[in-house]
């Protein structure tokens, strides 16, 4: 799965607003995320699942508990393809933006012109 279709997700997104705080118990992330978006816990374990196996969570055993975390690994990689579309329209950003400012700076000639 691209990271982007991973972020692309509400409760995706959700649940590493929550990791992004520090480690939570599946059971937390269930009762906060299964109260937000009305979905049973099934439903939340598969979305953690979903992180782990995409390297944006880490999961780790405390007991019987099942403590989670943010795995920067995830979240870097869609750092990296960020950086890559950036650096390919700044170039193309900073040519409109010329563009726009020739544009306004000929219209205030042509004012400037039509006045008398």
């Amino acid at each position: 799965m691209h990271a982007f279709d991973v972020l692309g997700d509400p409760v995706r997104r959700r649940i590493l607003e929550i990791l992004a705080s520090g480690e939570a118990s599946a059971g937390d992330v269930v009762d906060i995320v299964g109260g937000e978006f009305g979905i049973t816990q099934p439903a939340v374990s598969r979305q953690l699942r979903i992180l782990r196996e995409t390297g944006f969570a880490t999961v780790r055993p405390d007991g019987a508990r099942r403590l989670y975390a943010l795995d920067p690994t995830g979240v870097d990689e869609a750092s990296d393809l960020l950086d890559r579309y950036r650096a390919r329209w700044t170039g193309a950003l900073a040519a409109l933006h010329t563009e726009v400012a020739r544009g306004r700076r000929m219209r205030r000639g042509e004012n400037d012109r039509s006045t008398p």
